[in-house]
């Protein structure tokens, strides 16, 4: 090291600059060097120096000689702390970067501060449950919380997909006066979507639009997955088309907003437009067209986008785009398909890949398939809870009672136990959780008696428990007990007490929604008149009795000639994938009788005519559609008839076609 001038050494105050440029160049002979003359300098008890050296080994990839240093220091105070934690975190050494932390928490002097927050944030992407409540208490032990801490509490309970926690502290925040920044505002946001708290986000926008910070396009793009989650599409596509600049993230999030929402050709124009505008697709953009192409049944271009990638775009297909491909082939019924997909792929399936598979050997009851998916799955992932409910659920659809019980004393024997259903719904400047057969709400009685009342009058147009989406472990008579008190239905209660007449029911669930609670769910929604959005951990699915009648005039029907009934007469119900996975099962709502005869009854009520449903359904849509000229009994029969021989084609409604004869009557042609 030269003398910086006629007999002047470096000082306390130049090597840490010397070992901040080394660590920025990667010049770890260099650093060694200027390591080597602190002693010589009489620095090598300088805390200043010492924490610059720490900084400089572990950035030059060397965090053993960080840590001996580190070791070797006779004083330490919360700054070497810190920069032993962050050069852990540096190196991906997260586990002993977390190690460090403890100790210090343990000692208990020096105190951590804010520095230490912000150096454990990596370290806790996937954390324990403990270490997470370790760092809870170091921040409520702060007698100064500055912002730097806030957003890093807040950040370690998104990225644990602790969302209610991370709502609640960022209402302490307000509370305690804290002025949010952007990265405050964009941390938050991703959990507001979670728990569909859509209050809290729409006053989040305000603040953004009130401090001017649209310009921001991480905010932004937080703010249309805010609103996407929260089953608000319209506002998600208001903010993207307010953006002054959209990038290829811009572009991959509304384009998977689309697709959760079920609109898959939406999603393709969206897609062809990013392309248009001279924006290459990265791989996450194709994983968004993907799921939106799986999530609307649109198998072909699904298909052309996988194969595009390479062909096209030159990108090397990931994992979760193989998975993306195997949920594809496997909704569409190309069960069979997808496992030979599988077992041609290049790089070893994981996971995500085989439970892909094993979901749609459930939805269409394939036997053989699903066992040797399940055998693949549970060997890569033993403990998985979800996997042995999967198969459990695939053999008691086959009537394989005593598999059933196999799967369930396997799971009994290693300690595994089935993850407790959640749902959550925001209410104010709360978001109130529910659990299964929950009474520790304050409102407990309340909820309670209102959700009997529903149960009742549902129950008056023919619902009945399916006691066969409970757990099969559960006594016989307990199970529809144990149906009626499932979370959503708590939640739905609880919202439809607290909320005005005509205000949206937003719930959130962190499984995946039975049946039951699906058709009790569309049922409530229409006899209390509300649109139910209940977001699962697969999709968002909409409950609302939407009918809605197109009776063309004489002169229009003259001028068309059109023999299509869809150009007649619709009824749109709600679309979704719990709708289309009972068709492919068979489970339908001709069969249903509940549900058929109370939608009969519904538009009997309401247009005196005698009616003729047709059940069509294409893209996960299921259409209803009326003429005249049928009585009411042979209108139903012919529902039937036309569902079973529907049924067995790979699309269903594209040809339901009649013709007027010279009477005016309807007839098949």
């Amino acid at each position: 090291m030269s003398p910086q001038g006629p007999g002047l050494l470096p000082g306390p105050l130049h090597l840490p600059v010397g070992f901040k440029s080394c660590a920025a160049t990667d010049g770890l002979v260099l650093g060694r060097q200027i390591h080597s003359s602190t002693a010589r300098l009489g620095l090598d008890g300088n805390v200043f120096v010492a924490h610059s050296a720490i900084s400089m080994y572990a950035r030059c990839g060397r965090p053993d000689d960080a840590y001996q240093m580190f070791e070797e220091m006779q004083y330490r105070d919360v700054v070497s702390w810190n920069a032993m934690i962050s050069g852990f975190a540096h190196a991906g050494l997260f586990g002993r970067a977390m190690d460090v932390f403890r100790e210090l928490v343990a000692l208990q002097c020096p105190k951590p501060d804010a520095g230490t927050m912000a150096s454990i944030l990596p370290s806790m992407g996937k954390a324990r449950v403990e270490d997470i409540a370790l760092l809870k208490g170091v921040f409520d032990e702060m007698r100064f919380k500055g912002l730097i801490s806030w957003n890093a509490m807040l950040a370690v309970y998104t990225n644990n997909e602790m969302h209610v926690e991370a709502v609640e502290l960022f209402m302490r925040m307000q509370k305690d006066g804290i002025e949010p920044d952007a990265v405050t505002l964009a941390t938050v946001l991703p959990s507001c979507g979670e728990v569909s708290a859509l209050s809290l986000g729409k006053r989040i926008h305000e603040v953004i639009k009130r401090r001017r910070m649209c310009s921001s396009m991480l905010l932004e793009n937080a703010l249309m997955d805010m609103y996407a989650n929260c089953g608000c599409l319209k506002e998600a596509r208001d903010v993207f088309d307010s953006m002054g600049t959209r990038d290829v993230v811009s572009w991959t999030s509304i384009i998977s907003a689309y697709g959760r929402h079920g609109h898959g050709r939406e999603a393709i124009d969206l897609f062809e437009k990013m392309c248009g505008q001279g924006l290459e697709p990265d791989s996450i953009a194709f994983v968004a067209i993907l799921a939106a192409c799986s999530h609307a049944g649109l198998l072909d271009m699904g298909k052309h986008y996988f194969y595009s990638m390479t062909s096209e775009f030159h990108i090397a297909p990931k994992l979760e785009h193989y998975a993306c491909m195997v949920d594809l082939l496997g909704r569409a019924g190309c069960i069979r398909e997808a496992y030979d997909f599988i077992m041609v792929m290049p790089i070893k399936p994981n996971e995500r890949v085989w439970g892909a598979l094993l979901g749609a050997c459930r939805i269409h009851s394939n036997m053989d398939i699903g066992l040797l998916a399940a055998d693949s799955l549970l060997r890569l992932a033993p403990k998985q809870t979800g996997y042995y409910v999967l198969l459990s659920n695939i053999y008691a659809r086959a009537g394989r009672w005593a598999d059933v019980s196999m799967v369930r004393s396997v799971m009994e024997s290693k300690g595994i136990k089935k993850l407790p259903g959640v749902s959550n719904a925001e209410l104010g400047d709360r978001v109130h959780t529910f659990h299964i057969g929950d009474t520790s709400h304050p409102q407990s009685k309340m909820i309670y008696k209102k959700l009997s009342e529903l149960l009742r009058r549902i129950r008056e147009m023919g619902y009945n428990p399916e006691v066969e989406a409970t757990l099969h472990d559960v006594e016989e008579e307990d199970k529809e007990g144990h149906l009626s008190v499932h979370s959503e239905k708590l939640a739905i209660a609880f919202l439809l007490i607290n909320t005005n007449p005509g205000t949206p029911i937003r719930i959130t669930m962190n499984l995946r929604t039975c049946s039951d609670c699906h058709h009790a769910a569309k049922l409530i929604s229409t006899i209390a008149g509300r649109e139910i959005i209940l977001k699962d951990v697969n999709r968002i699915h909409y409950m609302k009795c939407n009918i809605h009648m197109q009776l063309p005039s004489q002169k229009e029907r003259r001028q068309t000639r059109s023999t299509n009934l869809r150009d007649w007469y619709k009824i749109a119900l709600s679309k979704d994938e719990m709708l289309e996975e009972e068709l492919l099962q068979g489970k339908n709502y001709v069969n249903s009788s509940y549900y058929a005869s109370f939608i009969l009854s519904q538009i009997q009520a309401n247009f005196q005519k005698d009616i003729c449903l047709i059940l069509g359904h294409q893209q996960g849509a299921v259409v209803l559609i009326m003429h005249f000229g049928l009585s009411f009994d042979r209108a139903v029969r012919h529902l039937a008839l036309h569902f079973s021989n529907e049924r067995h084609h790979e699309r269903y409604g594209d040809e339901d076609r009649m013709e007027c004869t010279n009477s005016g009557k309807w007839r098949w042609r």
